[in-house]
């Protein structure tokens, strides 16, 4: 097992669609992980603000806030902030956007889901490090040619469940360039923390991948 695991894809808060716990400490101890980039599900779901203020009201150092910044309304900062352009209605790579990102200087974190590896790339451009949320298995080689053409775009692996496709990813861009996570409690975090442990690659590279490596 990795010596020390950051999940670098964690909710906290109450959902709006499902009675899911609101405090992820206790599923975090039960699954040995020792840190988390938390974003509140308030700013997710309906008030960017309110939900990033509750965020930065939170005292525990192993839930580290990822505010999210909505490009001339809400434009919080912290370690890493995170982009929503199809839940909050933005354009991910309009002028205002890009201005912000570029003037907040931190990592920004994007689900593919809400954008396309063109846009991430031009995105890249503007910011110091991206990370890809929620890839799934079905677009690798689609990330890949994003990893491959920006070298500062890194990759959470959560949704990365097909045989070896972590391996091939380490492989081709390194280990460093991949961070765990899990997205709960909306996805699961059972199975990404069970990849984790079972990875087919050197314990230097699965510590690597456990700790977020130099994503921060």
């Amino acid at each position: 097992m990795p010596k020390f695991v950051l999940d670098a894809h964690r909710l906290i808060g109450p959902h709006p669609f499902d009675d899911l716990p609101e405090d992820p400490r206790p599923d975090l101890d039960r699954l040995g992980i020792d840190q988390a980039l938390v974003t509140h599900t308030l700013s997710l779901y309906t008030d960017p603000q309110a939900g990033n203020d509750a965020l930065l009201r939170i005292d525990d150092p192993r839930l580290i806030p990822v505010p999210v910044v909505v490009p001339g309304f809400c434009e919080s900062s912290g370690v890493m902030v995170r982009l929503c352009p199809e839940r909050h209605r933005f354009d991910l790579t309009g002028p205002v956007a890009l201005r912000t990102v570029a003037a907040l200087g931190v990592p920004v974190a994007v689900d593919l889901e809400e954008s396309s590896p063109g846009q991430l790339l031009r995105l890249a451009g503007e910011v110091p490090k991206l990370l890809v949320l929620n890839p799934g298995y079905r677009r690798l080689r689609a990330v890949a040619e994003l990893m491959a053409e920006a070298p500062n775009v890194w990759l959470e692996i959560g949704t990365v469940n097909t045989q070896r496709g972590v391996e091939w990813l380490a492989g081709q861009f390194g280990a460093r360039r991949l961070v765990f996570g899990t997205g709960a409690p909306v996805m699961d975090d059972c199975g990404p923390r069970f990849l984790l442990d079972h990875l087919d690659l050197p314990q230097d590279d699965i510590e690597l991948i456990a700790s977020g490596g130099d994503l921060l």
